[in-house]
């Protein structure tokens, strides 16, 4: 005897990425599963890639992932996602908060794979500092693809004045899964061009040179 099953089918409705300003409502436009011509139920879980939530909370800047997953009547499983970033946006004059598009050359070395890198995060947090995503802006991350695992961080900045690029980062930070000991300097904040640079310097022997762009989705 043979019998016919039919995999679950889904369909992301609305965006892949849904940009939010923090504060923004967000309305889950969910998908469409189906197992040949029946619509079925599916489930959602969510993960934060910095700040831990399994709920997708506009008030706490993120990048989430929404993932869908649907099972048919023989226990076949699919799955879908969608990437929701809740962000802050800034001038660079009053905070450095935002979405930037890092720019990362390594003990001097040019190359395009790690260039245009999307996203490196910055937030204020409660206490006034200031958080960053990757203290080598994505470089391991973003640009080899390992994931937000190899993210360094996490780095604190203390803003003592942004009109003249006065801060104090925290000592030292991890490069992800790569450990070891990272210093950022150099931290400036330049309005006119849109940008947030630094200089993180590892242990293991590397320099990163970061030029992140803040843009505005």
């Amino acid at each position: 005897m043979s019998k016919v099953t039919h995999y679950p089918e889904l369909t992301l409705l609305g965006d892949e990425t849904i940009y939010l300003h923090k504060g923004d409502e967000f309305t889950d436009p969910g998908i469409i599963a189906m197992e040949g011509e029946n619509e079925i139920p599916y489930t959602t879980t969510i993960s934060g890639d910095f700040q831990g939530g399994n709920t997708i909370d506009t008030s706490v800047v993120d990048i989430y992932h929404v993932t869908y997953s649907a099972v048919n009547q023989d226990g076949f499983s699919g799955s879908i996602s969608r990437t929701v970033i809740v962000y802050e946006d800034s001038d660079l004059t009053t905070s450095i908060s935002g979405l930037y598009i890092s720019k990362v050359v390594r003990n001097g070395a040019q190359n395009p794979q790690y260039f245009n890198m999307k996203y490196v995060l910055v937030w204020k947090n409660d206490d006034g500092t200031y958080q960053m995503s990757d203290g080598i802006g994505g470089y391991y991350s973003i640009g080899r693809s390992y994931g937000v695992g190899y993210a360094a961080g996490p780095v604190i900045i203390t803003a003592n004045d942004i009109s003249t690029n006065n801060y104090e980062p925290i000592p030292s930070f991890g490069v992800g899964a790569f450990g070891g000991v990272a210093e950022m300097t150099d931290l400036n904040a330049n309005p006119s061009t849109n940008t947030l640079s630094f200089t993180t310097n590892w242990d293991a022997g590397y320099t990163f040179v970061a030029t992140m762009t803040k843009v505005t989705p």
